[in-house]
């Protein structure tokens, strides 16, 4: 599938433009800072001064013990569908309907999110945070290295998939776990640096516009 060709905004500092910059693209040729001076016109511009803010809201909580082990365990928890198996487990454990119910949730979101991340991953090829210099207590739970395109946030958007799919009508405390429990795997990715912000947001929508076509499959 063709890369789509995007000067994708990165949270690099405009003040050294040679350094390793991760929003260039070697093999595509996509530019991070040009020799024009840095891209903060028009979209671009508005994402990458998003991305940057929120990750100095982030850098102070950087490297305190508790928060790094709480977002170390939260996206070890998202990886490969962990914690929305475990609520299907606590959803499934009456017999009946609601049983059924809630083992096509979980397959029907586990579908829907791998291929479409999959395929958007492939055509945007977005490059990761730089995250030289990041802050964070060594030790804990492992976090496996980030190796595929940045956009979207997989971790997010399987959460908000499945968290839409096994949202129930009348279940306002359950709702309410599971869209935090999401909510919580964007916020982890953003802390450790694995996602600019842009990518979590995108992530996130992506996965509840995914998640409300599923449900008309439940």
């Amino acid at each position: 599938m063709t890369e789509l060709e995007i000067a994708w905004p990165t949270i690099e500092s405009r003040d050294d433009p040679g350094r390793n910059d991760p929003g260039w693209d070697s093999a595509a040729g996509r530019p991070g800072w040009d020799d024009e001076g840095d891209r903060r016109d028009g979209f671009v511009g508005v994402v990458q001064t998003f991305d940057e803010r929120v990750d100095r809201w982030f850098e102070p909580l950087r490297g305190a013990p508790s928060l790094d082990g709480m977002a170390k365990l939260i996206t070890g928890l998202g990886d490969h569908g962990l914690m929305w198996t475990a609520t299907t487990i606590w959803r499934a454990r009456h017999s009946g309907p609601e049983r059924a119910r809630a083992v096509r949730a979980l397959a029907i979101a586990g579908v829907e999110s791998s291929i479409v991340n999959r395929m958007l991953k492939s055509v945007v090829g977005r490059s990761r945070p730089d995250r030289a210099g990041l802050r964070l207590t060594e030790g804990g739970i492992p976090v496996r290295e980030p190796t595929t395109s940045s956009f979207p946030s997989g971790h997010t958007l399987a959460a908000f998939c499945a968290a839409t799919v096994m949202s129930q009508r009348h279940d306002r405390a359950g709702n309410a776990i599971l869209f935090t429990s999401a909510a919580l795997v964007g916020v982890s990715r953003l802390h450790l640096r694995a996602h600019h912000a842009s990518d979590v947001l995108g992530g996130a929508a992506i996965g509840a516009a995914l998640g409300l076509m599923g449900r008309r499959l439940v």
